[in-house]
């Protein structure tokens, strides 16, 4: 229990308002059908740099991105099928990505330190990947309309969008996800890579 109430701290920051600029997404993401995850730096809880897309670890990479407070428990709702999902040979990681404003990046210490506290599972802190910055090209580029809904995207290391869901875990957007999932060639989605 203390991991869920560092992680609503946590979140609590998160729904705080940023100030950002608006600004246009860039060609790429514009052109492409389920968005773009534009390149982007960020820190592990286990401390571990990380520039994005191009240094996700999988062929693929399912990645849930939070905003708010109490979006940790959407995001936990996916955690028992994406698992189940990763668990079929393929070269497929798991990522949370907890999205900041640029504002906060000068209580980055204390918040990745508390988090990092309330996560006792090391593999749970490698995959946590928190991101400082700009949000609103951000979710430009991943075609995220608002921050009020969690979403998660299956991602290749050049940053194309394969599939996505938004919001906590339903049995009919799980489905859909998996369809696309699926539908990746398998080669694709790391089968007998050496």
């Amino acid at each position: 229990m203390p991991q869920r109430i560092l992680s609503a701290l946590f979140i609590a920051s998160l729904a705080m308002p940023s100030t950002t600029r608006s600004q246009s997404p860039s060609a790429s993401a514009a052109s492409d059908t389920l968005g773009r995850f534009p390149q982007v730096t960020g820190e592990s809880l286990a401390g571990k740099r990380f520039d994005l897309p191009r240094e996700f670890e999988g062929d693929l990479n399912i990645v849930l991105v939070a905003f708010k407070r109490d979006q940790q428990r959407d995001v936990d709702s996916w955690m028992p099928f994406l698992k189940k999902l990763t668990r079929t040979g393929t070269n497929v990681r798991i990522y949370e990505i907890p999205t900041l404003g640029r504002g906060y990046r000068l209580m980055r210490p204390m918040i990745d330190g508390g988090m990092r506290r309330g996560i006792p599972d090391p593999s749970v802190r490698a995959a946590t990947i928190t991101l400082y910055l700009n949000k609103t090209p951000f979710r430009s580029a991943l075609q995220i309309p608002t921050e009020d809904s969690i979403y998660v995207l299956l991602v290749d290391r050049d940053g194309a969008v394969h599939a996505r869901a938004a919001g906590p875990f339903e049995a009919a957007a799980a489905a859909a996800f998996k369809q696309q999932f699926d539908s990746i060639p398998i080669t694709t989605r790391g089968i007998g890579s050496p």
